[in-house]
């Protein structure tokens, strides 16, 4: 079991989840994490000079929380850091390791982008929301939601 940090703990004490919290949380629960890291270890970047590359499950948990919440790199690498939240989505440890730059984003986004797994991706939550009658609405860093998708006009209500 790993140990709680300070803030770990001082965040599990409040008494409102907010809703960016159930929406990551939720998000989180319901993509195929290991399904989507196997799709991208053949595409992802070998050891070379430079930099090792980070883990590529946080690399596209971080791509995700861009594409939902419409931030550039930097003021997502930004976000991370100031938000609990998403750092706990990323499963992200301060004392282990630092949010990725927004430089090794846009490089990932690239190879995500050119290998087509980023459309792959992005149909597949697509399908998997339609599944449990949910639609994903982008916005604001405040607003991105997962509300009941809209009935269409004129079904019939289920008796």
């Amino acid at each position: 079991m790993e140990q709680l940090s300070f803030a770990d703990l001082e965040y599990a004490r409040k008494r409102r989840r907010t809703k960016r919290e159930k929406f990551l949380t939720e998000m989180d629960r319901l993509i195929p994490w290991d399904d989507f890291v196997e799709r991208i270890k053949p595409v992802y970047y070998r050891k070379r000079k430079g930099r090792p590359p980070r883990d590529p499950e946080t690399m596209l948990r971080m791509y995700l929380l861009q594409i939902w919440y419409r931030l550039s790199d930097d003021a997502l690498e930004d976000a991370v850091y100031d938000s609990y939240a998403m750092r706990r989505f990323m499963h992200l440890d301060f004392i282990r390791e630092s949010v990725p730059d927004a430089t090794t984003l846009a490089r990932f986004r690239r190879l995500l982008q050119k290998s087509g797994l980023a459309k792959e991706f992005s149909d597949t939550i697509t399908e998997l929301l339609k599944q449990k009658k949910k639609t994903l609405r982008r916005g604001t860093l405040l607003e991105a939601t997962l509300p009941a998708a809209a009935k269409r006009a004129g079904a019939k209500k289920k008796p």
